[in-house]
């Protein structure tokens, strides 16, 4: 089951659990629900400093090893990891990424900006292409008033 593709929400959290065979604990729900709260392509991190304030006996690594199982089980997918951190992506639509190279900001580019991607040459063999993702690497504003 891949629910990023069909579109998910904390609400339907629990029919995505028992469709990928996992158990819907109150701790992977409320992480869920806080990341799905936070649109800016959080790190495990800020996830962790949300969910803490619900539920403050919670360790960093419980929130890692369900946003793993999340990641593993198609509800949210990691954007690249070159940023210098992990980042999360909880926006199931085609879409491409505009990239701060100063301070790491993620906005979502909508897939409709840009024409159709495709190859030049042919993918190597036994490779199978799951999506293209577009990055396009700057400097934001904000950062751009700072100098």
């Amino acid at each position: 089951m891949k629910a990023a593709s069909q579109g998910y929400s904390a609400a339907n959290l629990r029919e995505l659990c028992r469709l990928a065979g996992l158990s819907l604990t109150h701790q992977r729900l409320v992480i869920f629900e806080e990341l799905m709260k936070m649109g800016d392509h959080p790190a495990p991190e800020e996830v962790y400093e949300k969910v803490r304030k619900k539920i403050p006996s919670l360790s960093l690594a419980t929130v890692y090893n369900n946003i793993k199982t999340f990641v593993e089980h198609g509800l949210i997918r990691e954007v690249s990891v070159h940023h210098g951190s992990l980042r999360l992506e909880n926006n199931p639509h085609p879409h491409h990424h505009l990239v701060c190279t100063r301070c790491k900001r993620i906005e979502d580019l909508d897939e409709s900006d840009f024409e159709p991607i495709r190859m030049k040459k042919s993918i190597p063999s036994g490779f199978s292409v799951h999506r293209f993702s577009v990055e396009v690497l700057g400097i934001c504003k904000r950062c751009s008033k700072q100098n």
